[in-house]
């Protein structure tokens, strides 16, 4: 298949490495990024766009994503689908699929899960939006670049999907760097601890497979200084998705402003910018209950 990819950082790098690696023609085209192996460079996003089947981004935001549609949707071939695997607000998801359905293109919102990690090994798992007919012609690239796709719906519920997933996972990881933290000045050791919650009721995600404790459980970015796996200011900005989001439906979510509000101290106030998102544990470990 020919393949445009336009975005190639740490995710759209070796999303599309895996891509030329499986033997389809990629065309990359990055404003920094260098081209991973068997991706060859294209000029400009219109370029890479041009002739493609599949048209994959991996952009930082809505702006962003906006933009390149603007540029790549008037340059792709009639009956091409265009893939983004950025994470955007729902509302830019939506009109940029009705953007390239209005020119006669296939389109899918498809925001991933898994890490740098997952889109090296190429087991991501993407929450996908759009239509039927345009999920099953790029479905055989999902199952290259990951483990698992899911198809949740129209237009924007990929999206959503991925903020309310996002969500979960923020409070979540407080809630379990704040139990070790309250552990340790109750003088529980902190194997002992894992070893009950991650085989009890409070077992989740981020306890049994990503826990924030160093040399607890299977390894993590906690055991490697928290250098980030996923960092704090990218938690921070889905979390402020899952709000707007929040907004925009008029639905109540206390936890997921809370969480929000905290990274967003983690982050802006604090010394979280740059490290792993459970980096939130020794945030705790060194406060004391607040007034």
């Amino acid at each position: 298949m020919k393949i445009g990819f336009i975005g190639l950082g740490n995710m759209g790098g070796p999303m599309a490495a895996n891509l030329a690696k499986a033997g389809h023609k990629v065309a990359g085209f990055d404003l920094a990024a260098p081209m991973p192996e068997g991706v060859v460079k294209a000029a400009s996003a219109a370029e890479a766009a041009a002739g493609a089947e599949v048209v994959i981004t991996m952009l930082p935001n809505g702006a962003i994503l906006r933009a390149v549609a603007d540029e790549i949707v008037p340059a792709m071939a009639a009956g091409a689908v265009f893939c983004d695997c950025s994470t955007v607000d729902v509302e830019s998801a939506r009109a940029v699929a009705g953007q390239a359905q209005a020119a006669g293109l296939g389109a899918l919102d498809a925001p991933v899960s898994g890490g740098v990690g997952g889109a090296t090994a190429g087991t991501l798992t993407f929450m996908v939006g759009g239509s039927a007919e345009a999920f099953d012609k790029v479905k055989p690239l999902f199952d290259i670049m990951g483990q698992k796709a899911v198809h949740c719906g129209e237009a924007g519920a990929g999206q959503a999907a991925k903020i309310c997933n996002n969500m979960i996972l923020g409070v979540t990881m407080i809630a379990t760097c704040e139990a070790f933290a309250l552990a340790d000045k109750l003088g529980l050791d902190r194997a002992r601890m894992f070893d009950v919650v991650s085989t009890s009721s409070g077992y989740s995600w981020s306890m049994n497979a990503y826990c924030p404790a160093p040399g607890v459980g299977p390894a993590s970015p906690a055991d490697n200084g928290y250098k980030p796996g996923f960092a704090a200011e990218l938690m921070l900005k889905d979390l402020r998705l899952s709000q707007q989001a929040a907004e925009a439906a008029d639905a109540d979510t206390p936890m997921g402003e809370l969480a929000a509000a905290l990274y967003a101290r983690f982050v802006e106030e604090e010394d979280g910018k740059g490290r792993d998102f459970s980096a939130m544990l020794p945030r705790f470990e060194a406060r004391h209950r607040q007034g």
